[in-house]
């Protein structure tokens, strides 16, 4: 059930928002409980389960972690399960294609449906734990708060990746921080509108250019043709995302929790870092500070910090997919990462309009690998667009 659905829009939302606020306070979390769980239970009950299962796995987990002298087993322990699990339903089928392509038939492949949004509750569910362990934030005792923070439908399926000790304080039903005002419920509606324009009016059609390209044998088509077919699809991708991070913020805003930025105008960005300051900020802040940082982040000398930077994109690239060409994309943007780090101050010399221009191209570029099917795929793709063929 997609934000931009009629189902959406004109039946849950509303029922949803006419029951919460009809209640008493001290029941309005059990009510965001109940149809979060619908809202996910709609897209299949398998994955409605696991996601409970989970909940109640780390709540009871993050609830141990605040008793226990010793956390690292039990954290270890627990970021582990939660990684089994997006492994087995996100990755079991790639990882035996990769094995069988050494030996074929060796191990059978599996493909079982992706329940709605586990990339995204699972790695909440890390931060929480990791959080927790580290003393950065008191474990949370109510079941149906931690519900509300995991798994609220505004961000459940697709994010933004939340924090616990960002959403604690519009936790509390009764609280200063869950009183919605007639302008924060006008602000709800504005970027409901705006995500939804963005979604239906732009991105919509320029996945229709992109189908249009992508329908005829690239090695047909002129070079400026494949150009402009790549350049629609990465701005429908933008505005896409984006979109449903603005429709998830103004949803948010309806029941009294604000669901942190996720984009600032990336395409504008005159280097690749700045590029990532704009781009799924909170996934990229997810990493940082719970792979990047832990590997030793910048402070173990010029060499290891480009290392920790190749592997934290690499394992984003894995995150977004599960093939080979997300994480030759993911490379791609960790090795131009390393190369703006390592020029430093001099890449401050370049007028801002070739820098904005290399930097567009280049993530344009990247973009042909996060689309194909496969890195050969892809590789023909770049092949027929350097053929410069008018």
């Amino acid at each position: 059930m997609a934000f931009s659905s009629v189902q959406f829009l004109f039946v849950f939302l509303p029922l949803a928002l006419a029951v919460y606020w009809l209640c008493p306070k001290r029941l309005r979390n059990a009510v965001l409980g109940a149809f979060s769980l619908l809202f996910f239970a709609w897209a299949g009950l398998k994955g409605a389960a696991i996601l409970v299962l989970l909940a109640g796995i780390n709540w009871l987990g993050g609830l141990s972690l605040g008793r226990l002298a010793h956390k690292r087993p039990l954290l270890t322990a627990l970021v582990l399960l939660d990684l089994a699990v997006l492994g087995v339903f996100k990755y079991a089928g790639f990882a035996a294609e990769t094995v069988n392509a050494f030996a074929p038939g060796l191990v059978p492949v599996l493909a079982p449906a992706l329940p709605l949004g586990i990339s995204f509750y699972v790695f909440t569910a890390i931060g929480y734990c990791a959080d927790v362990a580290a003393g950065r934030v008191a474990p949370e005792k109510s079941p149906f708060r931690f519900a509300v923070f995991l798994a609220f439908f505004g961000h459940g399926p697709s994010g933004p990746i939340v924090r616990y000790g960002q959403q604690a304080p519009q936790l509390d039903p009764c609280g200063q921080a869950r009183c919605v005002s007639a302008d924060r419920f006008c602000y709800g509606i504005k970027r409901l509108v705006l995500g939804l324009a963005k979604k239906a009016i732009i991105a919509d059609q320029l996945a229709l250019i992109y189908a249009k390209v992508a329908a005829v044998p690239a090695a047909t088509l002129p070079a400026p043709i494949l150009v402009l077919g790549y350049t629609a699809y990465m701005m429908q991708l933008y505005f896409d995302f984006s979109g449903y991070s603005d429709m998830a913020i103004g949803i948010g805003e309806f029941f009294g929790i604000t669901l942190p930025e996720n984009f600032d105008v990336p395409y504008q960005a005159l280097t690749i870092r700045g590029f990532w300051k704009g781009w799924h900020i909170t996934m990229t802040r997810f990493f940082t500070r719970y792979l990047y940082i832990p590997l030793g982040g910048s402070r173990k000398g010029t060499s290891r910090t480009c290392v920790n930077t190749i592997i934290i994109f690499l394992a984003s690239g894995l995150w977004h997919g599960a093939d080979w060409s997300f994480v030759v994309w993911g490379g791609l943007h960790g090795i131009a990462m390393v190369a703006d780090r390592l020029l430093g101050s001099r890449s401050e010399k370049v007028h801002p309009a070739l820098s904005w221009a290399v930097t567009f191209a280049y993530v344009n570029l990247c973009w042909i690998f996060f689309r194909a099917d496969s890195i050969h795929q892809a590789l023909s793709m770049g092949k027929a667009i350097a053929r410069c063929n008018f």
